[in-house]
């Protein structure tokens, strides 16, 4: 006679169009590799595995405007604004392995200013999606000019990779630099060099 669990999972099994889709597609991932699914350890992985990799994503299910939540203010400052050492973590989109660093974001505002918090917001907003290092760089510095309009715009990003780490190459101490300089950031280079020097 099967215990509960077995059970449980042979229902996941039978039914990959159920609400635990993920949950019995990382089941059988695990038992693809070779592992026993009924092994103490690995009782609730797949449920595990599903959260964690719900909430690594959860970039997709993310709404701009209302992270944002009408914190846009005008305001009569047009000097540098910076905001630097945001941690991020991400996947990559070719091996699904993680990336993570510090981005720093800096504009030149035109009249308006966007509240502190939404800028780490906006970049964890398209960190937690399937990404390319450069690709999230750009996203970060289109939405926040589109946002606010500034003058100008500026992200760095600085990333380790798992899949430059743990496997292929197996380089530890790697780091990925990426830049996206819009407007004055990208036109005026002692604009630019300001930006770098600070963060």
């Amino acid at each position: 006679m099967k215990t509960k669990q077995e059970s449980e999972i042979d229902i996941k099994r039978e039914t990959p169009n159920s609400a635990n889709d993920l949950e019995f597609l990382y089941a059988q991932i695990i038992e693809k590799i070779g592992e026993d699914l009924n092994r103490q350890g690995l009782e609730r992985t797949p449920l595990r595995a599903a959260t964690a990799m719900e909430f690594l994503t959860s970039g997709y299910k993310q709404d701009l405007t209302k992270i944002l939540n009408q914190a846009i203010f005008d305001e009569d400052y047009d000097e540098m604004v910076i905001v630097k050492d945001i941690e991020f973590y991400s996947l990559c989109e070719h091996h699904i392995l993680p990336f993570w660093g510090k981005c720093h974001v800096g504009y030149l505002p035109r009249k308006r200013i966007i509240g502190l918090s939404k800028i780490p917001r906006i970049v964890d907003m398209f960190s937690r999606r399937l990404q390319v290092q450069e690709r999230l760089t750009r996203e970060i510095a289109e939405t926040l000019e589109s946002a606010i309009e500034p003058t100008g715009v500026g992200v760095v990003m600085e990333a380790q990779h798992m899949c430059m780490m743990a496997r292929g190459v197996e380089k530890q101490a790697s780091k990925m630099t990426t830049n996206a300089m819009l407007g004055t950031f990208r036109h005026d280079s002692a604009t630019r060099a300001e930006f770098l020097r600070c963060i």
